[in-house]
């Protein structure tokens, strides 16, 4: 059976749902492509999945009638949901949501998107969050709707033990966006180097991200609270090394800090404790699908430094709690969220939606093809193991 996954760019969490899931399902006997809208950084993670970059309307539709997919899954851009049908797709074609921002900006995503979803979605799925669950429902419950956990690369990714760091880390993963909530992060490190003097933090991010407003409203406060010294940027780390990073920050005696507003999923947070990273999280939506309080992580109500600063400073120096926690948390995500889980899930989805794989295709004819009205979106070169610019991915 084949299956085609979209979405913007290839960048954070997005880029790693769709390999692990592609990877997961592939060893269930299903092919997975992948399309996005432009290159990014995350291609250099990619192996071994035909992944296809989208510039122009006439190869989406040579795409779609060479490739016959018998289902295709579109998160988030439903103007590439209504693009496929309009190109001719008759199949089983399923709408993703993963994560909306604030909860003011999802309602505004919903409200602009549902139409088009309606009039051409077969299904929606998305994770297990209360927020997501409760927007689906509330505007788009004429449809069917799936809500299972996504995969975490568990076998794959996890612990790796270093030489114990000099200093204590404060980590943290993200864009520099108003939902990722990210001064916040840096006034939680601030308050924290009155107690640890060698405090160090670690940013990762995909600078390309970022707005430049944001950007230079971020610089300014790294300055204004004193930080540029201890402050370490890191830029589009290639995926298999970030479980070293954990690992590392795990070992220093600090932790990761999610600061976000809303979360569908956080994959920085799962592959955080699945590594032996504990982590300090805001009760963020899907987030507390890993962290339990004092179990598998710590929680603070967002805006709360003084909360936050007191579970931070339970974290690093009471060390039967952090032990424990760093038990549970690996333990929890490798029981709860293993890609055998995910794959089980989306094959159940795909049998009761009535997806069968189509029969071989006929010898083609001339002028048979599926017929194209308009779309705002098309399909570029393959891509695979090279990049746009023609380079290998290390």
């Amino acid at each position: 059976m084949k299956i085609l996954f979209t979405f913007y760019n290839p960048s954070g969490g997005m880029e790693t749902l769709n390999r692990i899931r592609c990877q997961a399902l592939g060893e269930k006997g299903f092919e997975c492509h992948l399309v996005y809208k432009m290159g990014g950084s995350g291609m250099q993670n990619i192996r071994n999945i035909p992944t296809h970059i989208v510039e122009n309307v006439k190869e989406l539709k040579d795409l779609l009638a060479r490739e016959r997919y018998d289902a295709i899954v579109v998160c988030t851009d439903s103007y590439l949901l209504e693009a496929v049908r309009q190109a001719g797709y008759r199949g089983c074609l399923i709408y993703e949501v993963q994560g909306l921002g604030t909860p003011e900006t999802a309602k505004q995503i919903m409200n602009d998107f549902e139409e088009r979803v309606r009039e051409n979605a077969d299904a929606i799925v998305y994770p297990r969050t209360k927020q997501l669950e409760e927007l689906m429902r509330e505007h788009l419950s004429d449809l069917p709707q799936y809500c299972f956990d996504d995969p975490l690369p568990v076998g794959t990714f996890g612990y790796e033990a270093y030489p114990p760091h000099q200093a204590p880390i404060l980590g943290w993963v993200g864009r520099i966006e108003p939902n990722k909530n990210w001064r916040e992060f840096l006034e939680i490190g601030f308050r924290l180097t009155v107690e640890k003097p060698d405090l160090q933090l670690w940013i990762f991010e995909d600078r390309a991200l970022s707005q430049p407003a944001e950007r230079e409203a971020f610089d300014a406060l790294v300055a204004k609270l004193g930080l540029e010294k201890r402050l370490y940027q890191y830029d589009c780390v290639p995926h298999h090394l970030m479980a070293d990073y954990y690992s590392i920050i795990g070992d220093s005696g600090g932790f990761l800090c999610s600061t976000s507003i809303m979360e569908g999923f956080g994959y920085a947070v799962a592959e955080a404790l699945l590594c032996r990273c504990p982590v300090l999280s805001t009760d963020s939506g899907g987030i507390r699908r890993f962290i339990t309080h004092d179990e598998t992580g710590k929680l603070y109500a967002r805006g709360n430094l003084m909360e936050a600063i007191e579970q931070a400073d339970r974290l690093m120096n009471d060390r039967a709690v952090r032990e424990r926690i760093r038990d549970n948390g690996v333990r929890h995500i490798s029981e709860q969220f293993a890609p055998a889980r995910y794959t089980a899930h989306f094959a159940a989805m795909l049998r009761q939606l009535g997806v069968k794989p189509k029969p071989a295709e006929p010898e083609s004819k001339p002028g048979i093809m599926p017929r194209f009205a308009s779309a705002r979106l098309g399909i570029s070169r393959f891509v695979g193991k090279a990049d746009k610019d023609g380079r290998t991915p290390t």
